[in-house]
């Protein structure tokens, strides 16, 4: 990879090989959505701290050196995990006041690439079906 990069605080798994970066203040439940997508056959590439860098284009997403393959499981502890990196595609920014039908996504300017930006309401039974649905919907195509 060549260019610039920068570490993250988020976590970020990659389905299909595009990665969903997940954001959110602690207590938010970025580990628990990134653990249902891994349930649901996603790949982790970070929990609570992901390495950005710039290659062409493209902004790939790595698990950084010193967590990588650690997942923290509230009230269970932290667990170790295969690892991926994927081209950045989206980010769910998880807010309790997330719009039910968002307008046009705005967008983050993250080492000079334009990465989709979606308020994400978290917490409810099918988050990672609806997470897997955003990324279809407004991901980039990659």
């Amino acid at each position: 990879m060549s260019g610039s990069s920068l570490i993250a605080q988020a976590s970020t798994i990659a389905i299909d090989g595009r990665a969903l970066m997940i954001e959110g203040p602690p207590g938010s439940g970025k580990s628990s959505l990134a653990l249902a997508l891994i349930d649901r056959g996603a790949m982790l590439i970070g929990d609570d701290g992901v390495s950005l860098s710039r290659d062409g284009d493209q902004v790939f997403a790595s698990p950084p050196p010193n967590i990588a393959g650690k997942l923290e499981i509230r009230g269970v502890g932290i667990v170790e995990l295969p690892v991926t990196q994927a081209p950045l595609a989206l980010i769910l920014s998880l807010d309790q006041e997330a719009l039910r039908y968002p307008d046009e996504l705005a967008r983050r300017d993250i080492l000079g690439v334009a990465v989709p930006v979606l308020p994400f309401r978290c917490g409810d039974a099918i988050q990672a079906l609806r997470a897997e649905w955003a990324l279809r919907s407004h991901g980039l195509n990659l």
